[in-house]
């Protein structure tokens, strides 16, 4: 059980720094993805959206070659040898069903969808958390934001 002096210095080393700053993982530059259709002009590009594309917490569009698109969260990739041999797996929008999309088949990627994982950090939690104690609330629970 931390004292009473403890909290207040943790209170105010959390008030130094700035939400990005806490939101920041070591090692990682921290990007906004939000609203961005990357480049695919060469195969490395490709790789390199589509491996964002996973780690991003909010739907993409992927328009493919034949000009159909497939908006929806990815979920997995496998990664071969060439393109050909590459796929993204997508829960479209609004459906249960898993798509398979080669990575050949891609023309164009959109990071469309809201980034939920942005600002969830659990040191963005313990700040909210302390600063609540601070102010002398009771019952301090971790509550799951509503999605639209």
């Amino acid at each position: 059980m931390a004292t009473e002096q403890q909290e207040h210095l943790k209170i105010e080393q959390l008030r130094q720094q700035s939400a990005d700053e806490i939101e920041t993982i070591a090692g990682r530059e921290k990007e906004n993805l939000e609203g961005w259709i990357p480049d695919l002009a060469t195969d490395a590009e490709i790789r390199e959206a589509l491996e964002k594309a996973f780690d991003y917490r909010g739907d993409v569009t992927i328009t493919r070659k034949d000009g159909t698109k497939v908006e929806g969260y990815l979920f997995d990739r496998r990664s071969g040898s060439s393109l050909a041999d590459s796929f993204v797996r997508l829960i479209p929008t609004g459906d249960k069903t898993k798509v398979n999309v080669s990575y050949g088949d891609i023309a164009a990627l959109a990071f469309t969808g809201r980034d939920t994982a942005a600002g969830k950090t659990f040191e963005a939690w313990v700040k909210k958390y302390w600063e609540k104690k601070a102010a002398g609330e009771k019952n301090i629970q971790i509550e799951p934001e509503k999605l639209d």
